[in-house]
């Protein structure tokens, strides 16, 4: 990062503070709580956990399966001309295939659920990382609404009183009634703007309170943002390596690979192994009058290796890779569509970060010649050379100017942060954040699933691990003591 945009933002930091208690709420703490209770990232771990699934679906088709089917039949009624069938019959039979060779298409699944855990893993990242930035951009917004809520009350009072002093001017015969209007017609119009920021103020609030989990307390500046890189350029290359947006896709594109080489596989042979045995009891029915001479219970046990060797399946082996293909190709295209969505967007937010870095200059020196044009009106109204309606103009002018640069800091911020997410450098690793544990490592339940084989292995029943905000009185609009732009 250069060393003017660390300025700008340092400045835009300590600008935007609240004059808060030693125990405010700071940007840091509001990340890691969201991290640990958002619904949205915790629906997007799950998801991913049940994506690694698919690895050991796959693996099952490869693996040896063993059955046993039990069946127990009553003979009804019989035929005229059989005179030795059974009245019923239990029979029992166990089978076990071993699958030898299916032409790839297991080998080909297993790689492709693999590639697609590792693309769920890819966007997980990405819900991290949006996550976090529309925490910071809640975070900027409650600073931003409760400055303006503190400036628009100040100009409510600041008017009142221009408004007594007019009055009283006027009742002395120094002003007219016109100048009493006027300045009763802007203490109206800033009073409806104070309602106005303060209606902004409780909807900034209660997004934070959806994204954090917790209500907004005396929020601190926030710290410098790390690693802004300092040309386009570089935001560029950082983003093609790291948007987990782009990885994702490419992963996805690759696992569809392997589908297409595992559709081809319907059309060469199969080999597979069979052990099978069979137990059969009649009850002593087998024979009829004769049964003493039968047995009337019988095991029997057979093994083979079983080839099959498709010759015409009406060409659907042949649809269905052509279809996998159509489907990797769109795949491959999403990439490029991907990517030149990442670049559009990391051009155009880094112009905004620039653009708003360079109006926090501007406004700053607008501020300051506000201040300076202000204390002048005043000072020429006072003696008769300037009329009330400049004064009020002057004011006017300051509250704009105080608001662009409240407004210009908090844009700063947000598409500086905006800019880290899409080069890939937003996340908690990256930002070194203390979530009261270790972080979520989704490989981990990867690792955990993908050779597991009993039918019988399940996880603890499912429950939410979020947290709800019902509880949390609804927000209000009251702001505490503030440094307005350029107090000090």
């Amino acid at each position: 990062m250069n060393r003017t945009a660390a300025l700008l933002l340092a400045g835009s930091a300590s600008l935007l503070a609240l004059a808060a208690p030693a125990a405010a709420d700071n940007l840091r703490e509001a990340l890691a709580n969201a991290y640990n209770t958002n619904p949205s990232l915790e629906s997007a771990r799950a998801t991913k956990r049940g994506n690694d699934e698919n690895v050991p679906l796959a693996r099952a088709q490869g693996l040896p399966s063993a059955d046993i089917t039990a069946t127990h039949i009553e003979f009804l009624r019989q035929s005229a001309n059989s005179f030795t069938a059974p009245e019923r019959n239990l029979g029992v039979t166990a089978q076990v295939l071993v699958p030898v060779y299916s032409g790839g298409a297991v080998r080909n699944s297993i790689a492709a659920a693999k590639g697609r855990v590792e693309s769920s893993e890819a966007e997980l990242r990405n819900v991290e990382s949006s996550l976090f930035a529309q925490v910071v951009a809640a975070y900027m917004d409650v600073l931003r609404t409760e400055a303006l809520v503190a400036l628009a009350s100040n100009n409510v009072e600041v008017l009142r009183t221009n408004l007594q002093a007019t009055s009283d001017r006027f009742q002395i015969g120094d002003l007219t009634i016109t100048d009493v209007a006027q300045s009763r017609s802007r203490l109206a119009v800033a009073e409806g703007d104070r309602q106005s920021a303060e209606a902004n103020l409780i909807n900034a609030r209660e997004t934070y309170i959806r994204l954090v989990g917790k209500e907004p307390g005396d929020l601190e500046a926030p710290p410098l943002l790390p690693g802004l890189p300092d040309t386009v350029g570089a935001a560029i290359v950082s983003a093609l390596e790291n948007n987990p947006n782009l990885i994702a896709a490419k992963l996805r594109a690759e696992a569809a690979g392997f589908d297409t080489k595992a559709a081809g596989a319907g059309r060469l042979p199969t080999v597979g192994l069979f052990v099978n045995g069979q137990y059969s009891d009649f009850f002593g029915t087998l024979g009829g009058p004769v049964a003493a001479q039968f047995a009337q219970s019988e095991k029997t046990a057979n093994a083979g290796v079983r080839v099959t060797i498709p010759l015409f399946q009406g060409g659907a082996p042949a649809a269905r890779q052509r279809q996998a293909g159509a489907r990797e190709s769109a795949l491959l295209e999403d990439v490029i569509a991907s990517e030149r969505q990442i670049i559009a967007e990391t051009r155009s937010t880094y112009a905004a970060w620039q653009a708003a870095n360079s109006v926090i200059k501007s406004a700053q020196a607008a501020v300051e010649a506000a201040e300076l044009s202000l204390e002048g009106v005043r000072a020429e109204n006072s003696i008769g050379n300037r009329q009330i309606l400049d004064v009020l103009n002057a004011e006017q002018e300051l509250v704009l100017a105080r608001a662009q640069l409240v407004t210009a800091r908090r844009n700063a911020y947000v598409a500086g942060f905006s800019l880290l997410a899409l080069m890939g450098k937003a996340e908690a690793r990256d930002l070194n954040l203390d979530t009261g544990g270790p972080l979520y490592d989704p490989q981990v339940n990867a690792d955990r699933v993908s050779s597991k084989m009993w039918d019988w292995d399940r996880d603890p029943q499912a429950e939410a691990r979020s947290t709800r905000t019902v509880d949390i009185p609804a927000p209000d609009a009251t702001i505490g003591p503030q440094l307005l732009p350029g107090e000090k």
